[in-house]
């Protein structure tokens, strides 16, 4: 038997072949990765991410879905001290308190472990994931949401619209998103599923923000509360001082007058008439010292709802103080 030897031009079509697919194969791959490189980029930063003990602690708090947590790895939060989040959180806003911050595809949280306002850091983290969302949802979905989201504001505009109203227009829309998912409870039922691919509970996230906030509301409600009393007592004393005042210059001329008339013999056509006389500027004189007495239990009243008012500002000062990153800087040089 005679075997025949491949001919060489059969060999290199082979070759041709390989390659040829071989980079049909690579460029399918190229387009695949470049199509989905977002989604790729996010799979890294997932599988690479190692958070502190605090912060997986944090992460286990919010109850994350699946989805969830693959976003929540992908944005690699961090714990920051002051000087490292004010470095990392630029600041342009005037009037919001910045607690943590979404850029550059990374979360940055304001390490702030004050026992007052335990639950802070769950609540911006869970604030701040929500942003990360936001920024991976193309326009279509963005729409349909902001409908549903209208109407929740329309709902909660007591207090929502004066937390959007501090944004420029431009960042409403997502801060709306944002406080909507981490700050209401009752939901439309399409706005519970989308927030329910993210946590687990989102009740319990809007409880981090209740704990936290209700710290702040009570100490206002409280500070409002002393205004009012202070304003009326200011009022009720300028109104009994001005009624003593009047009444202390008359019982003044009245008494002048008594004693001028009991100089001069038969002013008085009688005894009686001297003495009722008598009685009635004594009886006088002892309801104007009831009247200074009240004005004086009112100005003591007035000074102690001065001074837990004042003992309120350097309460909030405090809690201010808590979450405001500068003010750690300024304190520590």
């Amino acid at each position: 038997m005679v075997v025949m030897a491949e001919l060489p031009q059969n060999k290199k079509r082979r070759i041709y072949t390989i390659t040829w697919v071989f980079l049909v194969t690579a460029l399918i791959v190229f387009m695949i990765i470049f199509l989905n490189r977002e989604w790729v980029y996010d799979w890294y930063r997932n599988v690479s991410y190692k958070p502190t003990e605090e912060m997986a602690r944090i992460r286990d708090g919010l109850e994350l879905t699946e989805q969830g947590e693959f976003l929540f790895n992908s944005a690699q939060p961090v714990l920051n001290e002051a000087e490292q989040f004010n470095s990392n959180c630029r600041r342009d806003e005037s009037e919001v308190a910045v607690l943590g911050c979404y850029t550059e595809k990374n979360i940055y949280i304001y390490n702030i472990t004050e026992s007052e306002l335990d639950g802070i850091r769950e609540l911006t983290t869970a604030h701040e994931l929500l942003h990360a969302r936001w920024a991976r949802m193309n326009e279509n979905e963005k729409n349909v949401l902001m409908e549903l989201l209208a109407q929740t504001l329309e709902t909660n505009q007591d207090y929502l619209e004066e937390e959007i109203n501090q944004y420029d227009e431009s960042e409403r829309q997502e801060e709306l998103y944002v406080r909507v998912g981490t700050e209401v409870k009752e939901l439309p039922e399409a706005l519970e599923k989308h927030f329910a691919e993210i946590f687990k509970n989102q009740d319990k996230v809007v409880d981090f923000y209740n704990k936290y906030i209700t710290v702040f509301r009570d100490i206002k409600s409280e500070m409002d509360s002393l205004l009012s009393e202070i304003d009326a007592l200011k009022i009720e004393i300028e109104t009994k001082t001005a009624e003593y005042q009047d009444k202390y210059n008359q019982l003044e001329a009245d008494i002048v007058s008594f004693n001028s008339c009991a100089e001069v013999a038969g002013c008085f056509s009688t005894t009686d008439e001297f003495n009722s006389r008598r009685a009635a500027l004594l009886a006088r004189q002892n309801d104007l010292e009831a009247l200074n007495n009240e004005i004086n239990r009112l100005i003591g009243e007035y000074n102690a709802r001065i001074n837990e008012y004042n003992s309120d500002v350097t309460e909030s000062r405090k809690l201010q103080d808590m979450i405001n990153s500068n003010s750690r800087i300024e304190r520590v040089f």
